[in-house]
């Protein structure tokens, strides 16, 4: 859904209400288009997010601690000349516009007081971000509009600035109960009324206008000619009184764990299969509904060349596998080489040099009728019999040979395809920048780095940081995101009593149930080898299997991957991951 002008009116009354006056302290830039202000207010200290990229665009404020570039952006640098030790004077949306504008009292280069602004156009694809002076003339845009991209509208530095061109829709606060009626007298009553309210007024999205036809209807898919316009006016204004007096009731719609919806006011159109889970802040709501988009988002971006390189080896895997199992399939053909091969030999008072073919009665093919049969051989005229009957034995040695070494070399190919399956895996775990390096690391030890362009191992790595959990009788619970950490955890940090945990046959991450010498209850042992199934390839599935033993009998075989263990004595056990629960256990470093 998009963050609509409901949405951004009740971001902005949660930002009034707390941060009106605070001083700004920090200016960060973690993405491109992603400007974090660091504030501090009487209520304490707030990250208010401003993001203005196409996939995303929001402003709130953010629990999310975000890795910051080494070099600041030159937008992030300008900020913090400007802006750091500011107070943030007042936050207004301009009409019913997905435009805010973010007043700030500071200083100029003279000591002069003055007035700066930061104007977020939260818009889509057209999403911006522009900093002003006092009078508005643009100091900086984040993504500059030049002639040869709009006609209608420029900004760039130097210019004023001026609002994105009006729509020829109506502002709701504005509106009247008289002239929502006369309006929607005028509609086409076969329109669907689901519809009406977010094409006749200005900021209101899909959701919201579903929800104000269901209040009125108690379904969506009526026409306007089928609903009482007094109902719909009741629900009309229902909406947009609440906007007014801000009342707002943020909440977000999941399907299962997955976030489907979010919106300003309370959602009751949706069925049973849907959960509406309200927040008590905006921000809290626009964490966690693009908490784990942006993180995927940014691990893509980041990854781009791992996910290359992976891809890259994966398709050249999968094709040599083909045709070395096709080549194999071929040996089998060194039987019948040697059986010709022994008729030419037993028949050589038969046979001639420049025959082309012969047919040799087959001793071994004997039938019902108490007959033999025959097999047919194409000869070389070139040849002699004898050598003729070489020529097959050479090929019969030679299908030996082959199917030994082929066989050798499919299961090489298989052990490699199952390693970069596991880095594919832990591609989908990682959290961090720090996490990317290790995975970077680790495949430069396994001979990918060639293809990695300006890419050097470090001289010295730190420790690597994995996840940690804490179980319902307070066992430390340690995680590995990657091949690195899984060595990690299972050769160095676990004891040999500590019980080692993995989902069965799949890709995952080598869990650890740290014991102190005691013995856990059946509680803990469950919860760990949820955490296992939940950082595996298994993680979506119900009723998934888990291997777990003692780690004294976890190996690493010699010059295997990194990651790769062996383990004959095991027990298991099927769970079925709960990511929620399995997030409240987590300990944050």
């Amino acid at each position: 859904m998009a963050f609509d002008a409901g949405m951004l009116a009740c971001v902005i009354s949660e930002i009034r209400r707390i941060a009106r006056g605070a001083r700004i302290e920090r200016v960060f830039q973690p993405e491109r288009d992603e400007i974090v202000l660091q504030m501090r207010s009487f209520e304490g200290g707030r990250r208010l997010l401003i993001n203005a990229g196409s996939a995303s665009p929001r402003i709130g404020f953010t629990d999310t601690q975000k890795e910051n570039p080494m070099t600041p952006p030159m937008l992030c640098m300008l900020l913090r000349k400007h802006l750091q030790g500011a107070k943030l004077s007042e936050i207004a949306q301009e009409g019913f516009e997905r435009v805010v504008r973010i007043t700030f009292e500071t200083r100029d280069e003279m000591g002069f007081a003055c007035k700066r602004h930061l104007i977020a156009e939260v818009m889509g694809k057209y999403s911006n971000l522009m900093f002003t002076d006092g009078d508005d003339k643009i100091l900086s845009v984040l993504h500059p509009v030049d002639f040869t991209t709009s006609g209608l509208r420029q900004v760039l530095p130097g210019m004023r600035y001026e609002l994105p061109p009006k729509q020829e829709k109506e502002n709701p606060l504005s509106e009247t109960r008289e002239g929502f009626l006369a309006r929607l007298a005028s509609a086409n009553p076969e329109s669907s009324c689901d519809r009406y309210a977010s094409s006749a007024y200005l900021g209101i999205s899909a959701t919201v206008s579903r929800e104000i036809a269901y209040r009125a209807n108690r379904e969506s898919d009526r026409t306007l000619g089928a609903t009482d316009p007094t109902a719909l006016a009741d629900a009309f204004f229902e909406i947009v009184d609440a906007i007014r007096e801000e009342r707002f009731a943020p909440c977000m719609v999941l399907e299962g764990d997955r976030p489907v919806e979010y919106a300003f006011c309370q959602l009751t159109h949706y069925g049973n299969n849907m959960t509406v889970k309200p927040f008590e802040s905006a921000g809290a709501l626009l964490d966690a509904f693009f908490g784990g988009r942006d993180r995927e988002q940014h691990i893509r971006q980041r990854a781009a060349d791992v996910l290359r390189i992976l891809t890259a080896a994966d398709t050249r895997i999968r094709r040599k596998l083909e045709l070395q199992r096709g080549e194999l399939a071929d040996c089998e053909k060194g039987i019948e080489y040697k059986k010709m091969a022994d008729l030419i030999t037993g028949n050589l008072h038969l046979l001639q040099r420049g025959m082309r073919r012969v047919e040799l009665t087959d001793y071994e093919d004997y039938r019902e009728d108490g007959t033999f049969g025959t097999c047919v051989i194409e000869l070389d005229t070139r040849l002699s019999p004898a050598a003729n009957a070489q020529r097959f034995y050479k090929r019969y040695a030679k299908s030996k040979t082959a199917r030994v070494e082929l066989t050798r070399q499919i299961e090489l190919g298989e052990a490699e395809l199952k390693y970069i399956d596991s880095v594919f895996d832990a591609l989908t775990h990682a959290e961090t920048a720090a996490d990317l390096a290790e995975i970077r690391d680790e495949l430069y030890r396994s001979g990918y780095a060639s293809r990695m362009k300006n890419y050097a191992a470090s001289k010295k790595s730190s420790a690597p940081v994995v996840a940690e959990f804490r179980t319902s009788g307070g066992y430390r619970v340690l995680c590995g995101k990657n091949n690195l950490q899984n060595e990690y955890i299972t050769h160095k940090l676990a004891d040999k009593n500590d019980y080692w945990f993995h989902v069965k046959n799949l890709p995952g991450s080598h869990t650890v149930l740290i014991t102190n010498g005691e013995e856990p209850s059946e509680r803990d042992f469950t919860e760990a080898a949820e955490i296992a199934a939940c950082f595996s390839k298994g993680a979506d599935g119900q009723n998934v299997e888990v291997d777990y033993t003692l780690v004294r009998h976890v190996k690493k075989p010699a010059g295997g991957k990194p990651g790769l263990v062996i383990y004959h004595t095991n027990w298991s056990c099927i769970v079925t991951p709960n990511a929620q629960r399995i997030a409240a256990m987590r300990v944050q470093k």
